[in-house]
């Protein structure tokens, strides 16, 4: 049920599978446009359904939450690409769900990924599929160096294995569980950039500002948006991340990350629901993603992504609550980061830090992204992310 239909207007509930900290972003947008939300989350203390008004505490593919969510809830959106697509068709039968069943599974494995955006004739960096022990001795040369990604469930640098060359092929694989993956050529990266835009059912979008990114350790670390690239490269890859929107027959809010390596932009990949690199807009933007998602959800008319200063945000990763060589964890110290002009630090609720757990980010608004850029990389410093 992805066509247009008549707007769900508040004080209607919503339903979100998903209790993350982009579900609880949601849970507030929600709360601001005056609907109520039901959280599905196995995690009892998940940031999303400690806000929600309902939280189902059940695993996403409990027959009886997912009738509770389907007959409580006017809508359903998910938060993250790796809902079991038995759940979305079994709620897509009964209720409007939003992106649709289809559009999720494109987006859940890379092999599929990979084929849909070769499809709509759009850039893709070299890659070959590996499902059986035949496929690694059929690889060509050119795709060494590379990366092995498992093509299913992995994200933050998880599911992945170097392959320096032919030889280390075998053991990457290996270390993967022998599961399908995808390897993928390593490229020479000048940088890489994402785009978060919204579409609704009567194929109206809405693109933010395209964002650069940086990653550490496999994790996004730092965006700044506008991305300090070309206008040209800026408006190719806010075309290609429409096309894919269309050709998804999208709805909701969608982040494409591409990477750009000697000047050439590829497709690396699609994430059917807001982005992490588009935390941005929370602060820098008059809607933010996360507005957008409840919009388009609702049928309502899209909002203004326009921005209203330049920005960059600052992951922060579980590691920071650890001191060296200490493995108790103790709170940061936020006063290094409270005197800063134009910082909002957001953390997100978590109970619990771990290495490498999204926990929180701060963003530093400026008139220019050059300002916001050197304010936060000093505020980051001072907070004690160092790089390796």
């Amino acid at each position: 049920m992805t066509g247009t239909t008549a707007p769900v207007l508040p004080p209607a509930m919503l339903g979100m599978l998903g209790g993350g900290q982009l579900g609880r972003y949601f849970v507030q947008a929600a709360h601001d446009l005056g609907y109520r939300v039901t959280v599905l989350d196995p995690d009892a203390g998940s940031p999303a359904g400690r806000i929600a008004d309902r939280h189902l505490i059940a695993a996403y593919d409990d027959p009886r939450a997912i009738d509770e969510l389907a007959g409580t809830c006017a809508a359903v959106s998910t938060e993250f690409e790796n809902v079991p697509a038995a759940t979305l068709e079994a709620l897509a039968g009964l209720v409007p769900v939003r992106p649709s069943a289809a559009a999720v599974a494109a987006c859940q494995d890379r092999r599929h990924e990979k084929a849909f955006v070769q499809r709509l004739g759009l850039p893709c960096g070299p890659h070959a599929v590996i499902e059986s022990p035949a496929d690694l001795g059929d690889l060509p040369d050119s795709l060494f160096p590379g990366i092995l990604k498992a093509a299913r469930l992995g994200y933050d640098g998880k599911g992945q294995a170097a392959v320096p060359d032919r030889a280390a092929i075998g053991a990457a694989w290996d270390s993967l569980g022998r599961v399908p993956a995808v390897l993928e050529a390593k490229l020479p990266l000048d940088c890489e950039v994402s785009v978060i835009l919204a579409r609704d059912a009567g194929g109206g979008t809405a693109v933010f500002p395209v964002a650069g990114n940086r990653h550490r350790r496999g994790i996004l670390d730092v965006s700044i948006a506008p991305a300090q690239v070309p206008d040209a490269l800026a408006q190719h890859a806010r075309d290609c991340a429409l096309r894919i929107a269309a050709g998804l027959d999208y709805v909701g809010t969608l982040g494409v990350e591409f990477f750009v390596s000697r000047g050439a932009l590829y497709v690396n990949e699609m994430a059917p629901r807001p982005h992490n690199s588009g935390h941005y807009t929370l602060d820098a933007c008059r809607t933010s993603q996360f507005g957008q998602q409840v919009r388009a959800l609702c049928g309502l008319p899209l909002g203004d992504p326009s921005p209203v200063q330049a920005a960059v945000m600052v992951n922060l990763l579980g590691d920071l609550w650890f001191a060296p060589g200490s493995s108790e964890p103790r709170e940061p110290d936020w006063l290094a980061l409270a005197g800063e002009p134009g910082l909002r630090l957001r953390l997100y609720g978590k109970r619990a830090a771990r290495p490498g757990r999204k926990m929180g980010h701060f963003t530093v608004l400026a008139d220019d992204v050059g300002t916001a850029l050197a304010r936060a990389l000093a505020a980051r410093e001072r907070i004690g992310i160092r790089d390796d």
